[in-house]
């Protein structure tokens, strides 16, 4: 069954197409990256699929509802959750307080003048369990801002999770880190989209980390799809090879 849905999906911004007739099906519970050379649209489809920008044509359809005009807070309600490519944080604040607050975000009670402090209680326990599955807990109590950079990227990770997603969207989630980290988060994730439940999109420049969790690959170049299919189908198209992976394969 289809969770997403995109549709002739198009952004112009004056004389520049950045994304360009976009037609994409992603399936509940698929795993999906989404490759192209830097300039190729691959944020850019990210803002249209999470509503931080309008598109110039086309629709977003979000488990049969056309979402393509709601704004990013609705579709979050609805269950999207995305993270950055500059990790987002409260660096002052603890781990363990800023996966509460992102639990917050998506809870419609939050501002009940009575019954918050079960509202709160919610968020906190949806907080603590999305440290734990990110291998997170031991540093829940330490200040965001003097984590390491992996674990920096992997509490993002873990905002998003603690809102409970339906549809994950992860934008760069190994941007910035050492060879170290990176088989680090990789194994974290991975281990992360074996456990079920979650539908993600990945935008990832390592290939290696693509062909490690993707299940299905999107191409995008000059913002337009060139290729789409599974990992070893993608790594063998020609056109992928000239636009993007060179000599990888």
């Amino acid at each position: 069954m289809a969770l997403l849905e995109l549709q002739d999906l198009t952004k112009r911004y004056g004389g520049i197409l950045a994304v360009d007739q976009v037609t994409m099906t992603v399936e509940t519970g698929e795993v999906r990256a989404i490759i192209g050379p830097n300039g190729a649209g691959k944020t850019s489809l990210f803002h249209l699929i999470t509503g931080v920008v309008k598109p110039t044509e086309g629709n977003v359809i979000f488990d049969g509802q056309h979402v393509t005009t709601m704004p990013a807070f609705g579709r979050c309600q609805l269950g999207m959750s995305r993270t950055f490519q500059i990790t987002a944080l409260f660096p002052e604040m603890s781990a363990r307080e800023n996966t509460k607050l992102a639990a917050q975000a998506r809870d419609k009670q939050r501002w009940r003048p009575l019954g918050g402090g079960a509202v709160f209680a919610e968020a906190a326990r949806r907080g603590d369990a999305a440290l734990e599955r990110l291998g997170l807990t031991h540093v829940a109590e330490r200040p965001a801002g003097l984590l390491s950079h992996g674990d920096q990227r992997l509490l993002d990770v873990a905002m998003a999770l603690a809102q409970q997603p339906r549809l994950l969207l992860m934008d760069e989630p190994t941007q910035g880190l050492s060879v170290e980290e990176t088989a680090q988060a990789v194994e974290v994730l991975g281990g992360l989209f074996a456990s079920g439940g979650l539908t993600v999109l990945l935008v990832e420049h390592d290939m290696e980390v693509v062909f490690r969790l993707a299940q299905k690959i999107t191409v995008l170049h000059r913002g337009a799809v060139i290729a789409d299919g599974e990992p070893e189908t993608v790594k063998a198209d020609p056109a992928v090879q000239s636009a993007y992976l060179g000599g990888y394969a």
